[in-house]
């Protein structure tokens, strides 16, 4: 046994059977059928039965299941950045977060298109519940994040992940990704967590913090949605946190969420992969002796990389001038874009629950604040 199989996605000699068991599952069904809609089921099912590799699954399929996303539910992805990785060379993608399954996806889609490396990605434990589900996400090369755990636990399973990473990047040559903080970003306020570089810290075994992120290739992605398709299910959450509530998640509330994120407009999407940290981790090394305060400027780093590259839509702006009663930015969107923002606020939020309203709108407009409050700091 391998000490990380209680997190690993399968082996490769694990997949085959994985796949036969999920053949006649009705989500397996669903999805195939969503996929492939003109061709027999007998036909993918025989295509199924046949693959032995995670890689050919997602190649064969997955990648397929996310084009035919892009084409029900968005106007189009495009990217920038990729062209500055190496092609068989292993990064760890440290990314804003805002959707379950999509963010990685799409990625991976993009790393495939460039002839590049695709990840192992992080999931949630609390995500993957349902067998079908947890199956899925091990075919597609997801390792588990354990949640809602004690302390003691807590360290434990930060330890296991942290080496399984560094085990992944050095020894397996295979790219990773991890949100910049645990759960997704409900408030547009994109930022990086210091636990989570904590954690990735731990596999460096003594060694310098700093030489160890040179090590593993730290690049800093953003990812945004001209519509977040999950915005009102977020609402809740910021409701409670308003009302310094604790926010307790309705039963299948993660995977309504996730189907959501997959089946709801998004409009137009946008990836960017930034530069690989080497000098920004050159000039933390020299001026910071405490770890820390290292790890502290290396996430600054992080989110400057990632505030600074952020594509902003007609939806950032507009939510910006109605939230602050402005035009500062009327420039950048037409009034039939302002129209159908207003439209989906509407039909959103009930009239008249100003917390809501604000909350909906902070969370398209924040990216616009961050972006100004970065362009000032370097004014």
């Amino acid at each position: 046994m391998s000490k990380f199989d209680s997190i690993r996605p399968y082996y490769d000699s694990e997949v085959n059977e994985a796949l036969c068991a999920s053949l006649n599952h009705p989500m397996m069904k669903a999805m195939m059928n969503f996929t492939f809609p003109d061709v027999d089921e007998e036909v993918w099912k025989t295509q199924l039965k046949k693959t032995h590799s995670i890689r050919d699954f997602q190649v064969n399929f997955v990648y397929q299941s996310i084009q035919r996303v892009l084409e029900n539910s968005s106007e189009g992805l495009t990217t920038s950045g990729f062209e500055k990785l190496e092609p068989n060379t292993s990064y760890l993608f440290i990314s804003n977060h805002r959707d379950i399954i999509l963010d990685t996806s799409l990625l991976n889609v993009s790393l495939y298109d460039h002839g590049l490396v695709m990840t192992a990605s992080a999931i949630g434990d609390n995500l993957v519940k349902k067998d079908f589900v947890l199956k899925l996400s091990k075919l597609n090369r997801n390792f588990l994040v354990q949640r809602g755990l004690s302390p003691r636990e807590l360290l434990q399973s930060s330890k296991l992940m942290s080496e399984y990473i560094y085990h992944l990047l050095s020894k397996e040559n295979r790219s990773v990704w991890i949100a910049q903080r645990e759960g997704r970003t409900k408030d547009g306020n994109d930022a990086t967590h210091q636990g989570v570089l904590k954690m990735l810290a731990m596999a460096s075994d003594e060694e310098d913090v700093i030489a160890f992120f040179k090590k593993v290739r730290v690049v800093p992605v953003s990812i945004s949605y001209e519509y977040d398709p999950t915005d009102a299910l977020k609402m809740p959450q910021l409701l409670a946190q308003a009302n310094d509530q604790i926010y307790i998640k309705e039963k299948n509330e993660d995977f309504i969420t996730l189907l959501s994120g997959i089946i709801g407009q998004k409009k137009r999407i946008h990836i960017h992969i930034g530069d690989v940290l080497e000098k920004e981790l050159d000039v933390i090394a020299q001026e910071n002796e405490n770890l820390n305060k290292k790890i502290q400027a290396l996430a600054q780093a992080i989110d400057f990389s990632i505030l600074s590259s952020y594509k902003l839509w007609p939806t950032n702006y507009i939510a910006y001038d109605i939230l602050n009663d402005t035009t500062q930015f009327a420039a950048m969107y037409t009034e039939k874009e302002k129209q159908l923002f207003e439209r989906r606020l509407e039909l959103r939020i009930n009239a008249g629950n100003e917390t809501l309203r604000e909350g909906f709108l902070a969370m398209y407009a924040n990216p616009v604040v961050n972006k100004m409050k970065l362009e000032d700091a370097n004014y």
